[in-house]
């Protein structure tokens, strides 16, 4: 037996990949542990979205280059999209990097690692293939988690002005339908209860393969057995079709919650950006949401200060947030992707300048999230139960001691309460909400 350790950096696609190669590295005898100093295999899974991303990855590699002193045969793979981006720069600054593996190569991993361990060649493939042969015919594990990923489709057409993803993680690329149910059928053989569908742009699932639609791909995943939730992520609002608005309408299954990214609320920066959408169209789908589920989440990103950005235009976006109220943001400062178009813009915003506006919009998102939060108290939800919290148990005599569990709503609020039983997780528990914190609440089960 051979130990693999996986550090994951970023994405939930990053995610779903190093699951991936966990399990087509199993036939080769590999596990995975939390040692770097233990491991026979070092995966590094990067991500280029971050500002500095690259430098990171190297500071990162400096600390594997000591491990490597004190175990030379460890073999070293950098994968992701900072991989994809640097290729052999990568080893030139890192020599003891053995791999470096393209995000849409993955399936070739085994066979890379079998060559290092004969040979100690150093590989760099960061060819853009197609296809997801590599998902194919591995096992789950038998025992998996409550919520997982599942990846649909791979790469992105669109090429906003600020992204890297096309250049990192090629043209968009869909998979059958067939393969998708039959991995999530395997999972919820091995206990999942909750399947979050990946993509950069799952509006768009099947339309160049002349597949099913994605609203189509819902109502074939609705019948599975034994799934219970439905989530997806990420949404282009160009995209949003009224077929897919039904669909929340039609497929209980489907989460009460929606990430559709505005990233900003002025139409000039939409523009800029190369969004293909303006401010009212995106307003125009969210009242079509909240139309056919009245009580869905919407989550949303805003990226503030890119350039050119005026304070009129950073004030729309203050309206909009406004005016949509959405539950939570994720929100970032602009910062250059090197070979992203917006990196040659003129009219950079100042450093200063955009720490002061993210900081207003934060401001002013967490006031309206703990009005959104406040709304659930005193309501029962249905919590489908995760893992123990942070804070795991309170002793309240000899005999009784109380567990505190975390578990998420349909409409994807975390929530934390006590419960005497042992083992819940994987079952949707009722709880009442007795108090609406920043970030997450707070109940008693009724169960």
């Amino acid at each position: 037996m051979k130990n693999v350790y996986v550090n994951t950096i970023g994405c939930q696609m990053n995610v779903y990949d190093s699951e991936l190669m966990i399990k087509i590295l199993k036939p080769l005898g590999y596990v995975q542990i939390d040692s770097i100093k233990k491991a026979d295999l070092i995966i590094i899974n990067t991500c280029s979205i971050r500002e500095k991303a690259a430098e990171k990855t190297f500071s990162y590699l400096g600390r594997i280059a000591q491990a490597k002193k004190e175990k030379p045969d460890q073999i070293v793979v950098v994968t992701g999209c900072v991989a994809q981006n640097l290729g052999k720069e990568i080893t030139r600054r890192a020599p003891y990097v053995d791999i470096v593996l393209g995000t849409r190569v993955l399936g070739r991993l085994p066979e890379y690692v079998k060559k290092v361990s004969e040979k100690r060649d150093r590989i760099i493939d960061i060819e853009m293939t197609e296809g997801f042969d590599e998902i194919k015919g591995y096992e789950e594990p038998k025992e998996t988690k409550v919520s997982k990923f599942v990846t649909i489709m791979r790469g992105c057409d669109n090429y906003c002005n600020y992204c890297v993803v096309p250049y990192v993680r090629g043209r968009e690329i869909s998979r059958e339908p067939e393969s998708i149910i039959n991995e999530i059928k395997s999972l919820i053989d091995g206990g999942t209860k909750e399947i979050t569908l990946l993509g950069q742009n799952v509006n768009s699932y099947g339309l160049k393969e002349n597949l099913c639609s994605f609203p189509e791909l819902l109502h074939k995943i609705k019948n599975i057995d034994g799934l219970e939730r439905i989530r997806f992520a990420t949404s282009h609002p160009k995209d949003l079709s009224d077929n897919l608005i039904e669909a929340f309408k039609n497929i209980d299954k489907l989460c009460d919650n929606f990430h559709l990214p505005v990233q900003s609320g002025s139409n000039n920066v939409l523009k800029g950006m190369n969004r293909k959408y303006t401010r009212e169209i995106y307003i125009e789908r969210i009242i079509k949401l909240r139309s056919v589920r009245p009580d869905i989440s919407i989550t949303s990103d805003i990226i503030v200060g890119f350039p050119g950005e005026s304070e009129e235009d950073f004030n729309d976006t203050l309206l909009l947030l406004k005016e949509i109220e959405f539950d939570s943001l994720f929100a970032f400062k602009y910062s250059d992707r090197s070979v992203a178009p917006a990196s040659k813009f003129k009219n950079k915003i100042e450093e200063d300048v955009k720490t002061d506006r993210l900081a207003r919009l934060n401001e002013l998102q967490n006031e309206i999230s703990k009005k959104k939060n406040i709304i659930y108290e005193e309501r029962v939800e249905k919590v489908l139960v995760e893992s123990l919290s942070k804070r795991q148990s309170t002793e309240i005599s000899e005999d009784i001691k109380l567990k505190q569990w975390m578990g998420r709503t349909s409409s994807n609020k975390i929530v934390n309460f006590n419960h005497t039983e042992d083992d819940l997780i994987g079952r949707t528990i009722e709880v009442k909400i007795e108090k609406a914190r920043a970030n997450s609440l707070w109940g008693i089960s009724t169960n």
